[in-house]
Order: C-alpha cells, then sequence, then structure tokens
C-alpha cells in the first residue's frame, strides 16, 4: 500500500470515528430531550391528578358537611323544638310551683342551644364558598376577627366580579384564614392588612401582611405544618407562594394566579 493509500484510509478512518462519535452525542441528546419530555409529562400528569384529588376532596368534604348540617336540622333539631314545647307547657301550666323556676332556666338553655345548633345547620348546609365572590367570603372573615377586638383587619382590593372556580376560592379562603388564625394564636400583632388585586399583567394577587412578632423559619417545629399546607394548597391551584418573615419585623404572604380559573 503506498503512501497516498495510507492517507486515505487514515482519514478516512478518522472520518468515520468522527462521525460515529457525532451520532453517539447526537443519540445521547435526543435521549435527554426524550427523557426530559417523558419527566415533564410526568410531572403535568401527577399535577394535574394531584388538582383533580383535590376537588373531589373538597366536593366530598361539601357533601358531607350539607349532610351533616341537615341531619342536625331535620332530626336533632325537631327533638329540640318538642323538648322546648313541652318545658314551656310546664312553665305555664305550673303544676310544680317550686321547680318552676329550674324549668324555666331549663327552657331558656334548651333554647339557646337550639339556635346555635339551627345557625350550626345553616352554616354547614348554606353553600357560603359555591354562592359569593372570594371578596364577599374575604370581607366576612374581616368582619369576625374584628368582631374580637383583638386585632385590626383591614381590607383592600378591586377585584369585584373576578371569578374563580369553587377549589381555587376554597383555597385562596382558607390560606387567608389559616395566615389570620396564627397571625391571632402566635404573633401578638395590632394589625393585619389583606390586599386583593388583579391587574392587566396578574389575574389575580393576594398579599397577607401582619406586625407581629415575626419568625425565623430555621427555627420552625411542628408549627411549621401550617405553612407548609398553605404552600402546597397554592401550588396545587398553580398560584405562586411566597411568605416572608423576620423576628421582629411582622410576617407577609403573597399568593399570585396568573391566569383566570
Amino acid at each position: 500500500m503506498g503512501k497516498t493509500e495510507l492517507l486515505i484510509t487514515i482519514i478516512l478512518f478518522n472520518l468515520f470515528f468522527v462521525l460515529f462519535v457525532v451520532a453517539i452525542l447526537v443519540y445521547i441528546k435526543k435521549y435527554k430531550e426524550r427523557k426530559r419530555e417523558f419527566l415533564n409529562e410526568i410531572q403535568i400528569s401527577n399535577e394535574i391528578h394531584q388538582k383533580e384529588l383535590l376537588t373531589t376532596q373538597l366536593e366530598i368534604q361539601q357533601a358531607t358537611m350539607q349532610q351533616i348540617g341537615r341531619e342536625l336540622h331535620d332530626n336533632i333539631g325537631q327533638k329540640l323544638t318538642l323538648v322546648s314545647l313541652y318545658t314551656q307547657q310546664l312553665v305555664h301550666e305550673n303544676k310544680v310551683p317550686q321547680a318552676s323556676k329550674r324549668i324555666e332556666q331549663i327552657y331558656q338553655i334548651i333554647n339557646s342551644s337550639l339556635q346555635d345548633l339551627r345557625s350550626l345547620s345553616k352554616n354547614l348546609t348554606d353553600d357560603n364558598i359555591s354562592e359569593n365572590e372570594i371578596v364577599t367570603l374575604i370581607q366576612e372573615e374581616v368582619k369576625n376577627i374584628n368582631a374580637l377586638r383583638k386585632c385590626k383587619v383591614i381590607f383592600e382590593h378591586n377585584a369585584d366580579g373576578i371569578f374563580l372556580e369553587f377549589v381555587k376560592k376554597n383555597v385562596l379562603l382558607r390560606i387567608t384564614q389559616e395566615f389570620l388564625q396564627n397571625s391571632l394564636k402566635h404573633a401578638n400583632c395590632n394589625k393585619i392588612k389583606i390586599k386583593l388585586y388583579s391587574s392587566a399583567e396578574i389575574f389575580l394577587t393576594l398579599s397577607i401582611q401582619d406586625d407581629g412578632e415575626g419568625f425565623d423559619f430555621s427555627k420552625l417545629t411542628s408549627d411549621g405544618i401550617g405553612l407548609k399546607n398553605m404552600k402546597k394548597r397554592a401550588e396545587i391551584i398553580g398560584g405562586k407562594f411566597n411568605l416572608e418573615s423576620k423576628p421582629g419585623f411582622g410576617t407577609t404572604l403573597t399568593v399570585i394566579l396568573n391566569g383566570p380559573s
């Protein structure tokens, strides 16, 4: 074999070797891309499954509460009403004068219990979340907290008329309730400010800030479970969750929804 043939052989060998290496690199790249796409599909599928699971859980919870409310009203409520009527009849007949005062007290207790039961039954059977906008639901929470006179809650919003499906309203309401309860129990705050805003850039932003003691994330123990649950709930409805706190500087929570329901 002459030098020319040898040179051509070496060049061809090197060329085939380079092509072989390139083919392997292309294969590896395609394999990684397919693997990445497959993992993304699994992640999307899991997220969809989690959302469907949460929706089902909330629907079951709602149906169960309504059933309990109806049972309280139709069964226990009617029995208490009968007892109240019998007691009232005993008071009016006054057949046992020495016991009339105690009977009157029993009658008052039964009536008070009956009113509490009716209120509880109404709260359980009324589809409050489905029938009201998120603004109204938060306003009700603010009204309840302010009635306690422990902490002043201010609510600012421009989200009247914003439509949210049941699951998203439920999650935003539960996150708000969780934050308010945590602030009242642990933060020793004087003021809580809630903002619910919609803009051209962001579909909906929920921001809650207290002026309490704040906390150090690294020192959270079992109390951190509620914070993790709020984050998980927000992520399930496609929301971006952020919580900032520092000892002595209060706590701020933000949930951002980038698209309509």
